[in-house]
């Protein structure tokens, strides 16, 4: 099959939505299939308010859906909600064509977070804009309960993976870790207002607190928590290492839809804390994990998980599921026009 992905998120940035959009490529390509992404670096784009990391593109429906057609698309996904992906929306609706989408960010929320604005405000957007859709793909029960009581339809299951060769119990620690006082909690994710990593570092369990990760948030955090150490972005091996070496993974969102790297963490035989909150409660269980309102009393509580449950729970998560689930939802061009 021949899958147009539209996406406002992509390379150079990195997040959740990105890897879980290049794993799924990656994967559905060694399956044979041709993937097109269709994304902000192929356009003139503008720097997002309050996130000058996310370039918004600048294009029209027009060079979009020529992109769409030329590349012979037996399918289009819509992953984002932002300005390109509202461009090839408009087009296969002009087109009378067929398209899925997905709910990868809590999008009201950030902007409430960041702006100020309502989430209700937002929530009118999320609505419109999944409406035509033949299907919107969310990654958890809740989340997928959240949308429905927005008004979403057509919901359907899209899960996450975890490259098994990548995120290993055995991949080294950093150098870094030498020498640092346990346990070490760590945090690994973008450093920004709304990952609430500010509720983490404030905790005072004994040990060592680290933040993997950058971003906007990140040069006010380490003037206001000096004691902590902050190792900036990590990727491949080097992450796994992050993970293996760390006593207990720190995840201190709350508008989070999955968390990808809470599984990650647990592939490497880290137990997860977190507040019982969306992602969390659908992903971890009694055996991996705590959650608990009080972080601290949850640090204390995922340190007594075994590692080696953890590890074998964060294996019954592959890409190759999460392929096929993406696959099965999306809505064929050719089907559309036949009928």
């Amino acid at each position: 099959m021949r899958i147009a992905l539209v996406t406002d998120a992509w390379a150079p940035q990195v997040n959740g939505v990105v890897r879980t959009l290049e794993a799924v490529r990656a994967t559905l390509e060694r399956q044979g299939h041709s993937v097109a992404v269709i994304s902000p670096d192929l356009y003139a784009s503008l720097p997002c308010p309050t996130y000058p990391e996310i370039r918004l593109a600048i294009a029209s429906s027009r060079s979009v859906g020529q992109r769409i057609a030329g590349f012979g698309a037996d399918a289009v996904h819509l992953a984002t909600e932002g300005p390109l992906c509202l461009a090839a929306r408009r087009w296969c609706l002009r087109h009378g064509l067929p398209f899925t989408t997905a709910y990868h960010t809590q999008f009201p929320d950030y902007v409430e977070k960041r702006t100020g604005m309502p989430a209700a405000w937002i929530w009118r957007y999320i609505r419109w804009f999944h409406a035509p859709a033949r299907a919107v793909l969310v990654s958890t029960p809740s989340i997928r309960r959240t949308l429905a009581a927005h008004g979403v339809a057509h919901l359907r299951h899209w899960g996450r993976g975890v490259d098994l060769a990548q995120f290993t119990p055995d991949a080294p620690p950093p150098p870094a870790f030498a020498g640092l006082a346990r346990p070490i909690q760590l945090y690994v994710g973008r450093v920004a207002v709304e990952k609430n990593i500010a509720a983490f570092l404030a905790t005072r369990h004994p040990g060592t607190r680290v933040v993997v990760g950058d971003g906007p948030a990140r040069a006010e955090l380490e003037r206001l928590y000096p004691d902590a150490l902050f190792l900036g972005a990590l990727g491949g091996r080097a992450l796994a290492g992050a993970y293996a070496g760390a006593d207990v993974l720190v995840f201190p969102s709350r508008t989070d839809t999955f968390g990808l790297v809470m599984i990650e963490a647990l592939a490497c035989g880290t137990p997860v804390a977190a507040y019982p909150v969306s992602g969390p409660v659908d992903v971890l269980t009694a055996a991996t994990g705590a959650m608990r309102e009080d972080l601290g009393a949850a640090i204390a509580e995922a340190l007594t998980r075994d590692r080696t449950a953890c590890a074998a729970y964060g294996r019954s998560f592959s890409w190759e599921a999460s392929a096929a689930q993406f696959l099965s939802a999306l809505a064929p061009i050719a089907a559309a026009e036949a009928a």
